[in-house]
């Protein structure tokens, strides 16, 4: 960004010796007018008119962009009461951070699944000469350039493991990551209307409505055979226990045909989802 097209700020004078002024001038006008010298009072009501428009008064966070019959001459940032060229056009913009939420957008992630997904940016206005004077409406520009980071954002990642099991980040769990690029990708659009972003962070995220339900079956299908799988290997350490117990204890004495029976009875009791029916054998171990 070229010199002169950056943020220029000025102090001016205090507006407090010019108040001492103002008052003399009007008490002078009226004396004179009283005195019926009105050329002279006439004279001093305008110059007075003058120096009043000439006031400046700024609150805090606020900044006036001051112009010269179209000529950028600065801003005041800094509050309090001051006194300017009276010829000065003037436009207040505000410093005050703010909060701009998207609406939900629906796009597609890396995988070119529909998600929905918004998020909010909270941002202040940092160079008022680029706010003012590169984009035509900054609030508007803000809004734009942030629906537009959000949709590089979100084809930028996958939105789980399911969809790309070797993904280093994903939009559903990698927050921190995924919300320092999107702080980032903000940051670089807005630069040029002289918005500095404070901060960015998804505030909703899910799949559209016409892919949610299989997507929600599928992670249910992915939950459950990694939860049988647990149980499996569970059951089978529980087996080889059982078995190497009771050939050490020497409580019985089992062939390849017996263990294999037990084994199979003991993975079906363990491995089963419902309670087993015991069946009591009154016989021997053969029948």
């Amino acid at each position: 960004m070229d010199a002169f097209k950056t943020e220029k700020v000025l102090k001016p004078g205090s507006g407090y010796v010019m108040l001492l002024l103002m008052l003399g001038l009007l008490v002078g006008a009226i004396l004179l007018f009283v005195a019926e010298a009105e050329l002279p009072g006439v004279a001093l009501t305008v110059i007075f008119f003058l120096v009043a428009k000439g006031m400046l008064a700024i609150p805090p966070n606020t900044a006036k962009v001051l112009l010269l019959f179209g000529d950028y001459k600065g801003t005041v940032v800094q509050s309090g009461l001051y006194w300017v060229n009276p010829f000065y056009s003037r436009q207040t913009l505000s410093q005050r951070a703010r909060n701009f939420e998207s609406e939900q957008l629906k796009v597609n992630d890396k995988m070119g699944n529909p998600v929905l997904i918004s998020v909010i940016l909270v941002w202040k206005v940092k160079d008022t000469y680029r706010a003012s004077f590169e984009v035509d409406d900054y609030a508007k520009f803000v809004k734009v350039q942030t629906d537009s980071a959000v949709r590089k954002l979100a084809a930028s990642y996958p939105y789980d493991h399911f969809e790309d099991e070797r993904a280093g980040i994903t939009l559903s769990t990698d927050f921190n990551e995924v919300n320092t690029t999107l702080e980032r990708e903000t940051s670089e659009r807005l630069d040029i209307a002289g918005i500095e972003v404070v901060e960015a962070r998804i505030t909703h995220l899910a799949y559209a409505p016409e892919i949610a339900s299989a997507m929600l079956r599928r992670q249910q299908a992915t939950a459950i055979v990694a939860a049988r799988h647990k149980i499996v290997e569970g059951a089978v350490g529980m087996v080889e226990s059982a078995l190497n117990l009771l050939s050490s204890k020497k409580i019985i004495e089992l062939d390849e045909e017996k263990k294999a029976a037990m084994v199979s009875n003991l993975m079906v009791v363990l491995c089963g989802d419902r309670d087993t029916q015991p069946i009591v054998n009154t016989g021997t171990l053969n029948q």
